[in-house]
């Protein structure tokens, strides 16, 4: 990269710098970022790499080392948010700009929302931004408070009945479509903030911006051990509460309304479970109250997901379930997919070693994700390959075989190198 910038600009490759801006998965928390919901990504070892060499003044020449004509980025891996990040890293760094990462999230907010016109959230720019290589980070998009979340070293006894490593199948359908030239995207977006209105007109919040978020959102900070219960017992109240007014009125919703809503819910559920970012252990606290942990038992395991500690703990089975349970919901709650998407994650659900799999990205084009054993990922990336060219030869034809199907791994974060 570094003496093809030095060829096209004529300078030495010593002062060139290269931007390494990483594509993003999202596995649990997808269409929930723009109603402030809780989601969770990582980065994958592809992405836009971007050399450049300050100029010195305020001329900006752009030239492409690899593309001549039209520029075609892979869908629904938030490439445009990469390009876009890639652009921000490089402007910064040669005007000597120390911008922090969450100021970065906003401008390019700003450049997604504004200059292209989606009406989308801020997980792409998070997820690229914030991550830390082998982590699943989760993002409060209403407060932008993130959490770094690495699994948990499995231990002797349980590494062959739950650890496995993995890697990340990403299989591209072959339709090719700019959000901003599809409805589906936006329309879905103002069809989630009706919904919003009626339920917090529902809870008399009418007042409240129309997020969803803003009728079931909660947020907990653990201050000390001994708090830990009241804080529980306030949470649960809370959460309580508002799936109440949600259950009482959601029959009340237009029925696409309440779908949308419905895909809000249990996506925010799925999250917590894979996650189980409030598993502070049961050890601490039945230390500390043995008997009011056990009467609030049921309601503790109502609100983690039965315990489930997916992803700290290595659970790869579980975490994919629940990829796929929300592929599912994407799919008959949110309406998004087309039948190519459909038939290539129902062809990755049947591959082998795949743990679940679901849309990538917006899910109206582009491609579909899987996490995948990683001792059958070459196994099951045949399958696929073999599998979609019959069910749509035209537009698997489309398609470099070489990328049809890709293994990836985890990456890190956008940065400057």
């Amino acid at each position: 990269m570094r003496n093809k910038v030095s060829e096209m600009s004529g300078r030495d490759a010593e002062v060139v710098r290269v931007v390494v801006s990483p594509y993003r998965i999202c596995p649990l928390g997808a269409h929930i970022d723009h109603q402030g919901g809780t989601v969770s990504a990582m980065t994958i070892n592809k992405g836009i790499l971007l050399g450049f060499v300050p100029s010195g003044d305020t001329e900006v020449v752009l030239r492409s080392g690899q593309f001549d004509g039209e520029v075609r980025f892979s869908s629904g891996l938030s490439s445009s948010a990469a390009v876009g990040i890639a652009y921000l890293l490089a402007l910064e760094s040669a005007n000597g700009m120390n911008v922090s990462p969450l100021d970065n999230i906003e401008y390019d907010r700003l450049i997604e929302n504004g200059y292209l016109g989606l009406r989308n959230g801020i997980l792409d720019q998070s997820a690229i931004l914030l991550s830390r290589y082998g982590c699943l980070m989760r993002m409060d998009c209403k407060s932008k408070e993130y959490e770094i979340i690495q699994p948990r070293e499995p231990q002797n006894s349980d590494k062959t009945k739950i650890q496995k490593s993995y890697k990340v199948l990403l299989a591209f359908s072959g339709l090719r479509c700019a959000l901003t030239n599809n409805p589906g995207y936006n329309c879905r977006v103002a069809e989630c903030q009706e919904a919003a209105k009626f339920l917090l007109c529902a809870s008399g919040k009418a007042e409240m911006d129309p997020r969803l978020c803003n009728g079931e959102y909660f947020h907990l900070i653990l201050f000390s051990s001994f708090v830990i219960l009241q804080l529980i017992m306030i949470l649960i109240f809370f959460q309580t509460v508002e799936e109440e007014v949600y259950e009482a009125h959601k029959n009340e919703l237009e029925p696409t309304l309440a779908k949308r809503a419905e895909h809000y819910f249990t996506e925010n559920r799925r999250v917590a479970k894979g996650i189980a970012f409030l598993t502070w252990s049961f050890e601490i606290i039945l230390e500390i109250h043995v008997y009011l942990v056990l009467c609030f038992i049921n309601l503790w395991i109502y609100f983690i997901g039965s315990g489930l500690e997916a992803w700290k703990s290595g659970n790869s089975q579980d975490f994919g379930k629940l990829i796929s349970a929300s592929g599912l919901s994407s799919i008959y709650n949110y309406e998004c997919g087309s039948e190519p998407l459909i038939q290539l994650n129902e062809i990755l659900q049947r591959a082998p070693g795949v743990f679940g799999a679901r849309f990538s990205g917006a899910g109206f084009r582009g491609c579909c994700l899987a996490l995948v054993d990683a001792d059958r990922a070459e196994e099951a990336a045949s399958y696929v390959r073999s599998e979609y060219f019959e069910l749509q030869p035209e537009l698997a034809s489309q398609l470099n075989a070489d990328s049809a199907v890709l293994i990836c791994k985890p990456g890190d974060c956008a940065r400057v190198i």
